[in-house]
């Protein structure tokens, strides 16, 4: 773990919902790729809230899919999600890295922002009041 990071869930959650505004302004603004990457970003920090509630060990990693395995451990219904992480998780790689992929459009992220509120929303439930099927 990282010196200095919060391994309480609830830091982890707050800041996930800082995130899904910061998404909804960039999308106001119509500034895709750092929508993208925000929403990556919320639906990491849900994720890592969601595990840490779970007593997960905080490591620094940025792969949904790996994140989503390890909650989909103490919850099936997460499995569900599996195909929009894939999804999310290359809006970070765009972002970050020189590609000759393009960015998303305006309407995918909108649908996914709409996706990852409802992820976020239920892994903040179920990370605060314990195990819950999907």
């Amino acid at each position: 773990m990282a010196s200095g990071e919060s391994r309480y869930p609830q830091d982890w959650f707050r800041i996930a919902a800082k995130d899904l505004q910061r998404v909804a302004r960039r999308l106001a603004e119509k500034d895709v790729d750092d929508a993208a990457f925000r929403l990556q970003q919320a639906v990491e920090k849900g994720l890592k809230g969601f595990l840490l509630a779970r007593g997960w060990r905080l490591k620094r990693v940025h792969d949904l899919e790996l994140l989503l395995s390890d909650a989909v451990r103490h919850d099936r219904g997460l499995e569900r999600y599996r195909l929009f992480c894939r999804q999310v998780a290359s809006y970070y790689i765009l972002e970050r890295y020189p590609t000759l992929e393009e960015s998303p459009s305006l309407a995918e992220v909108r649908d996914a922002y709409a996706q990852a509120r409802t992820l976020v929303r239920k892994l903040r439930s179920r990370g605060s009041w314990g195990r819950r099927r999907a």
